[in-house]
């Protein structure tokens, strides 16, 4: 990848992958137990659309494996928040899918407060944040994270048969599950950037209507957008997707 880099990106901590566009900055946020890695398709795909993608990587995986867990969803976006001079990179635009919509969420309040700015949000096949506190809790045994896998897809079935991956995997997930699971945020928190959300037709966990609650976090404006698909239709619609962010 090439690109220039400025005084900004050099102080970018190493594990944040980026992909260099021309014009803006959009950084992504990956879904619970996601590493940085399963975004790459994405990322480029962002890049030749024209932005500056930089793809988040959360501890307890990948080049962070040793990194301690964090104990809720907003200290792992206050960790990602510190991670780089934002400041110089705005107006920012983020993309989380599934529970990388709520730590985008958090991290587009802690810019907020510092000052950064942050002009939409894409929250993708991701409850509200509001709705964090009253749904059930999240597995962390063994068994059932696996079976929740197995349910969500986005996952290789033959990589599931791989003992160590599973067990760098069940790492990952049981780490973001219970930062997920001590998470609340009432219904009057909001955002003064634009939340435009997205989600799979078919997708069983995330309806269209859970996606519509994200328009009461923000002061700015709310579209919903649905494709194809089911929790991971963002995996046959990159392009699309990519070209949809980086035009807003």
């Amino acid at each position: 990848m090439t690109g220039k880099t400025t005084g900004a990106q050099l102080s970018i901590k190493p594990w944040i992958k980026r992909y260099p566009g021309t014009t803006g900055t959009t950084l992504v946020f990956p879904h619970a137990g996601g590493a940085a890695l399963a975004y790459r398709s994405f990322g480029m795909a962002l890049a030749e659309a024209g932005s500056d993608t930089y793809v988040m990587q959360y501890p307890q995986r990948g080049d962070r494996l040793t990194h301690p867990a964090p104990d809720t969803v907003a200290d792992l976006a206050r960790d990602l928040f510190d991670a780089a001079d934002w400041a110089g990179m705005g107006p920012l635009r983020l993309f989380g899918h599934c529970m990388g919509a709520v730590v985008a969420f958090e991290f587009a309040l802690t810019a907020e407060r510092a000052g950064v700015d942050v002009a939409v949000l894409w929250a993708s096949a991701s409850e509200a944040p509001s709705a964090a506190a009253t749904s059930p809790k999240l597995p962390t045994a063994e068994a059932e994270i696996l079976a929740e896998m197995v349910d969500l897809g986005g996952t290789d079935a033959q990589l599931l048969a791989d003992e160590d991956f599973v067990e760098l995997l069940l790492m990952a997930v049981r780490a973001d599950y219970q930062a997920y699971n001590r998470y609340g945020c009432a219904a009057d928190v909001t955002i003064a950037a634009d939340i435009y959300a997205l989600g799979g037709a078919a997708d069983h966990r995330v309806s269209e209507n859970m996606l519509r609650c994200w328009e009461t976090h923000t002061r700015g404006a709310f579209t919903v957008s649905m494709f194809d698909g089911g929790h991971f239709y963002l995996e046959d619609h990159v392009e699309d997707v990519a070209e949809l962010v980086h035009e807003l």
